[in-house]
């Protein structure tokens, strides 16, 4: 699990479209990475659809916003579609990001224990590093949370 200061993994991922994203061709930008569980459920709809309304915001300030799960990009391309969403979706159907970024976590509902992405976010500066990270996110006021973050770095 990559702490404040440290490189930020790199990863090259198909990504909604059908083409690749590689962040450390993103620098110097900067980019926020959010991980989220699964595609089209409510909770990842609403932080989707948060990030989707600041997008010109980040734009603004040269920050890329990357949205990652273990959803494929035909996934990707219908919950854009459905949701008019204007952020870069990631797949990591193969988990070595979620791993590499230690969101691949044991998890508990109703009852049973499995293993599934957990919500998190990294603020990644034009140098690669990590600024600021969110663990087990609560998706209302994040993006926000996220934006006034990047705003002050």
């Amino acid at each position: 699990m990559p702490d404040i200061g440290e490189m930020a993994p790199d990863f090259t991922l198909p990504r909604d479209g059908g083409s690749t994203i590689t962040l450390s061709a993103l620098r110097p930008g900067r980019a926020v990475v959010y991980f989220y569980p699964k595609d089209d459920t409510s909770g990842c709809t609403v932080e989707a659809k948060e990030f989707t309304m600041m997008a010109a915001d980040f734009a603004a300030i040269g920050v890329t916003v990357i949205g990652i799960s273990k959803d494929s990009v035909k996934s990707h391309d219908k919950f854009l579609a459905k949701h008019e969403l204007a952020v870069i979706l990631a797949s990591d159907e193969t988990g070595q990001t979620c791993e590499d970024y230690g969101v691949w976590v044991e998890k508990q509902m109703y009852g049973k224990t499995y293993m599934g992405i957990e919500r998190a976010t990294f603020l990644i500066g034009g140098d690669g590093r990590i600024t600021q990270s969110w663990r087990k996110v609560k998706t209302k006021g994040h993006a926000e949370a996220v934006l006034q973050a990047a705003q002050g770095t």
